[in-house]
Parts: C-alpha cells; sequence; structure tokens
C-alpha cells in the first residue's frame, strides 16, 4: 500500500505552489549555464531543452511531495479485462476498451493461432511488395459488409489511420472542419494536409452551419470530421442533421467509429443503426480494430473509389508493413462473434446505463455522458483527479484519470470504460467507493466541490 496524500490547509498549499513557481524559475538558467560551456548550438541538441519536458519534471516533482504516484503505465500482470491484476493485486479494472469482452475468446484466440501457423507471425514488408494475404482481403469484406458500402482498407494503426488519410485526402485548397472534441489524431492529420482547418462547438450542429456558412465559399473539397461516440465524453452526435447538413454544403462526412462499433445500436453495428439511417449516407467510416475487436490497427470504409485511391496512392498504405496476419484473423473472427451474439451488446448497454443512473444517484457529475460504454466523472482540475485514481487503486479499483493537456485544465475527469463482462457488484461497489472518495477530497482543499447538485 501506498502511502495516503497528506490533507492540505490552505495555507500549505499556497507554500506548495509557491515551491512549484520556485522549481520553475530554477530550472530555466540551468540549460543557459550549459550554454556557457558547451558550443551554441548545444540548446538544440539537448534533449532537456525540449518544449514541454520542464513541466513533466516539475509535475513529477509536485507528486512526489504530495506522495501520489504516476497513475499511467501500470504493469498489468495478465490479461486486463472486467478485473485485472497490477502487481499481484486483482483490481475491478474501468481502463479497458474490451468493450464485449472478446479479447482473450476461445475463437478469437484460435484464429490467431492458426493464422501464425499458415503465415507466420508477420506480412514481413507492405501489401504491395509482399502481395496480399486472404485474411486481410477476407477482414476488409467483411467490414465493408457491416458497413453496407462498396470496399474497405485496413492499416496497422488507428491512431496513423487519421493522420495519414485526412493528410492524403485534403489539400491547401480544402476546408476541414471538425468536432472541437475530435481525437489528437485527426487534429494532426489536418495539419498534415495543408488545410484551411476550423473547429466547431463539441456536439453544437448550429454552430457547425456557422462556420460552414463563413468558410465554405473560395475553397474546393470540404471534409467534416466527427466521432460515432466521443471517447472523452460518451455523448454522440446527430447523424440525420449531420447528413442534411453536408449535403447542403457538398461536404464530405467521415464518421470516427473507434469507441462506437460495438456499442450503439441495437446490436452493436454503431452510430448508423442507432440512428436508423443506412450507412452509405456517410461517404468515410473511420474505425480501429483495438476496441470492441480486440486486435490493433485501423480501417476506412467506402466506396470503390475512394479505397483504391488510397491503397494505390496513401503513403499510409503504400509504405507501411501490411498488417500482421494474425491480426487480421482475429479481429475478423472478433467481428463475427459481434454480428453472432447481439446479447453481448445488450449487457453492454445494460450496464452502461446502470453505471450512469447510480453515479447520477450519487450526485457524481458524467458531464455530457449518455449512458454509453465511456462514463467520465468530472473531477474540475488534474490534482484530485490523480488523487482520487491513486485511492480507488488502494481499493483495488483501475481507472485512469484524463487531465490537462488531454481535457482542458478545468475539465479532468476519470474516464470509466464499461464493458459486458462488469458484474452488477462491480458497478455498485466502484460507485460507492468513487462517492466516498469524491467527498473525502471535496473537504481537503485539493480541488473545489465538485459533486453534481442535486436538481
Amino acid at each position: 500500500m501506498t502511502r495516503k496524500p497528506p490533507q492540505l490547509s490552505e495555507g500549505v498549499r499556497e507554500r506548495l505552489f509557491s515551491r512549484v513557481e520556485a522549481l520553475r524559475k530554477a530550472e530555466r538558467p540551468s540549460i543557459s549555464e550549459r550554454q556557457t560551456t558547451q558550443s551554441p548550438s548545444s540548446k538544440y541538441t539537448d534533449f532537456n531543452s525540449l518544449p514541454g519536458y520542464n513541466e513533466l519534471r516539475i509535475q513529477r516533482s509536485v507528486a512526489d511531495t504530495l506522495s501520489i504516484q504516476s497513475p499511467f503505465f501500470r504493469v498489468h500482470d495478465g490479461r486486463a479485462g472486467a478485473r485485472t491484476e497490477i502487481k499481484g493485486v486483482s483490481c475491478i479494472n474501468w481502463s479497458s476498451y474490451d468493450y464485449l469482452g472478446l479479447n482473450g475468446h476461445p475463437e478469437v484466440a484460435a484464429a490467431a493461432k492458426a493464422a501464425i501457423d499458415r503465415y507466420g507471425v508477420s506480412s514481413s514488408a507492405s501489401r504491395l511488395v509482399a502481395g496480399e494475404r486472404p485474411v486481410h482481403l477476407a477482414l476488409e469484406r467483411a467490414i465493408a459488409g457491416h458497413y453496407q458500402v462498396e470496399d474497405c482498407a485496413v492499416f496497422v494503426s488507428g491512431y496513423a489511420t487519421n493522420v495519414g488519410v485526412i493528410g492524403h485526402l485534403m489539400g491547401p485548397k480544402d476546408l476541414i472542419v471538425c468536432d472541437a472534441a475530435m481525437h489528437n489524431s485527426v487534429m494532426v492529420g489536418g495539419v498534415l494536409s495543408g488545410a484551411t482547418r476550423r473547429s466547431f462547438q463539441h456536439n453544437d450542429l448550429d454552430n457547425l452551419e456557422e462556420v460552414l456558412k463563413s468558410s465554405r465559399a473560395g475553397v474546393e473539397r470540404v471534409l467534416i470530421v466527427v466521432e460515432g461516440l466521443y471517447s472523452m465524453d460518451g455523448d454522440f452526435p446527430d447523424l440525420p442533421r449531420l447528413i442534411a447538413i453536408k449535403n447542403k454544403y457538398d461536404a464530405w462526412l467521415m464518421v470516427d467509429e473507434a469507441h462506437a462499433l460495438g456499442v450503439l445500436g441495437p446490436k452493436g453495428d454503431g452510430l448508423a443503426e442507432h440512428f436508423g439511417v443506412h450507412p452509405a449516407e456517410v461517404d468515410i467510416w473511420m474505425g480501429t480494430l483495438s476496441k470492441t475487436l480486440a486486435g490493433c490497427g485501423g480501417y476506412i470504409a467506402g466506396s470503390t473509389a475512394l479505397i483504391e485511391y488510397l491503397k494505390c496512392t496513401s503513403g499510409i498504405f503504400i509504405y507501411s508493413v501490411g498488417m500482421p496476419p494474425a491480426i487480421a484473423a482475429s479481429t475478423h473472427k472478433a467481428l463475427e462473434i459481434m454480428h453472432r451474439e447481439p446479447e453481448r451488446v445488450a449487457t453492454l448497454q445494460r450496464n452502461s446505463v446502470r453505471f450512469r443512473d447510480l453515479a447520477l444517484e450519487q450526485r457524481l457529475d458524467v458531464g455530457a455522458g449518455a449512458g454509453s460504454a465511456v462514463c467520465p466523472v468530472m473531477v474540475a482540475d488534474s490534482l484530485p483527479a490523480v488523487v482520487l485514481s491513486q485511492r480507488l487503486l488502494e481499493k483495488g479499483i483501475n481507472v485512469l484519470p484524463i487531465i490537462y493537456p488531454a481535457v482542458p485544465a478545468k475539465a479532468s475527469r476519470l474516464r470509466f470504460f464499461i464493458t459486458a463482462t462488469h458484474t452488477e457488484d462491480d458497478i455498485v461497489s466502484t460507485i460507492k467507493a468513487v462517492s466516498e472518495e469524491v467527498k473525502k477530497i471535496s473537504t481537503e482543499q485539493l480541488m473545489p466541490k465538485f459533486a453534481k447538485p442535486q436538481q
């Protein structure tokens, strides 16, 4: 067990932050002092001078002062599902994307092993160079069929899929408009493209229209990018209205289904099924294989022309090694099981609503959470979010904080990923523990009170 952080009076807090400011000032001369004995260009070769690195050191110093362990990079002793083992201690785990419990499913594991026996561990080169494997083509056909579109391409990284595809599709004469809460990979892809970039307020489609009205003229192609289920907030956009807007402004619509596949819709088919919309009305479906499908990589599904263009001209496909055959085979099997066993989706959705409702009963602030598999508990600031995570781990509950810069400084939170394999006891005991620790931290002046007031 780690020692609990001490309670801080207002005076102690002031002294602590004074010390932090002193550390900031003390760190700055250290680089310039080194420059007196090094070449003039040394500041550009010293990794200590990288932007943000000094902030990391200061954060660690503050954490050491408060006896707070880093909540990140925790080592799990085995497979992490609804339960996990950390340093030999069994924990309820709320930090896994394994929404339907398919990671480690016997059929999924058997598919991976059979692919290794037949094809080996690696594709050994890009698919253009090393040639195709039937497992890649079968997976792409299955995903295209899932979305009822013409074709699909799979990539070795979900993050790189957004970066590489957006960066390749759009150019300096184009416009990218995305939700302000979009994943970092979309933002980086936009920068790479050289296109004009605009964002609209989170899930505010009136604001999206305002942006398009003011920016559509004078550009060629327009790409609107949203998430099917927002990974930080657990809410989702109005797809029918988005389709109407993209048609009105002659734009492409791209939906990132990383967290929506297996989660939304009666059968887990995603945002389109949730709204009863035909998937072909969306121009570009993007998703990852690392959440519901328990693998690794990303995909783009859409028209034949789109997929041919990406496979033959995009650097992310041409210059990347082909997906490991074991991953292609196992994710295909996971998709098959998802379709075959919709009861997994039903259980996940019941658990998600139950978690959200119990949190609200305990006056916890779930932000914009819509009762989906992603449920935030808002904690207002980074320090109390980290402390809360540590105290819950001491109670056998593994949940990670999301802090600045991943979210705005005053929007820190604990982010819970609910799965189909969590039990009623997991949910009830976790909400009880979170509520108790929130009340304690609220009295310790680590932060202002943040329990949601009763209406």
